[in-house]
């Protein structure tokens, strides 16, 4: 079956609320060879692409949108177990989202993946002010601050977060990783906002943050939308910023 197929009966089930169809397509999926990272990358992101960006063109009730999205947390839940775990690397993440069930959503698998690849990851999920996430990220001074998945309402305080870390310069080694969103939506706002790089999708960003880290004379890539099929491995891509 076509990934796009898969795509819409798993969309199909979540709508409606069809847990049990919902499970056996995610069997299926495995049945068939697939790894829980593919079916993670390759099936349950491009099923809550299609769900948020249905949403908000009002092309689906509250009521589905709340039924598709509770359901696939779950299921992602239960894949998120099933990744194969890479040696730590050393570095750490820390994590925030906007505050809508979608952003958290897409949050948490990039999360689930940044785990799995070897990263220390602390998510704070959505709803948390700018201001306490600028001081938990001054005391803490990760690696790597990822804000995934915005809103258009979130931005000025994203913009509050980098400017204020470029000013004091307390957390002047922690790289600012923004993605998803009104970001895939908005080319350019990245680099508008002062966010270190960009990236499409939660595979992508583990992608580039597996990356050599960047020198001073490089320039800021950004992960390009990926083409995907559930099952196989595909290669992945970097390019530099426009």
């Amino acid at each position: 079956m076509s990934q796009d197929l898969l795509v819409q009966r798993l969309f199909e089930s979540l709508v409606s609320g069809d847990r049990p169809t919902a499970r056996n397509i995610i069997n299926e999926t495995f049945d068939q060879g697939a790894t829980a990272e593919t079916v993670l990358t390759d099936l349950f992101w491009p099923t809550h692409e299609m769900i948020e960006k249905l949403f908000r063109a009002d092309q689906l009730t509250n009521l589905s949108y709340h039924l598709s999205t509770r359901l696939l947390r779950m299921l992602v839940d239960q894949t998120a177990g099933m990744l194969r775990k890479a040696e730590p690397r050393g570095e750490t993440v820390f994590a925030a989202c906007g505050p809508s069930q979608g952003e958290e959503l897409a949050g948490q698998m990039a999360c689930d993946l940044l785990e799995a690849a070897g990263f220390g990851v602390t998510f704070i999920g959505g709803g948390v002010a700018a201001d306490e996430i600028l001081a938990n990220v001054q005391e803490r001074r990760p690696d790597i601050l990822v804000l995934f998945a915005s809103a258009p309402s979130d931005l000025p305080g994203i913009r509050e977060i980098i400017d204020a870390l470029k000013v004091n310069g307390s957390a002047n080694a922690t790289r600012v990783v923004v993605g998803g969103g009104v970001f895939n939506r908005a080319h350019g706002l990245a680099e508008e906002i002062g966010a270190s790089q960009w990236v499409y999708s939660p595979a992508d960003l583990v992608d580039l943050l597996t990356l050599p880290p960047e020198t001073d004379e490089a320039p800021a890539r950004r992960a390009a939308e990926p083409v995907r099929t559930v099952g196989k491995a595909p290669a992945r891509r970097t390019r530099k910023a426009a």
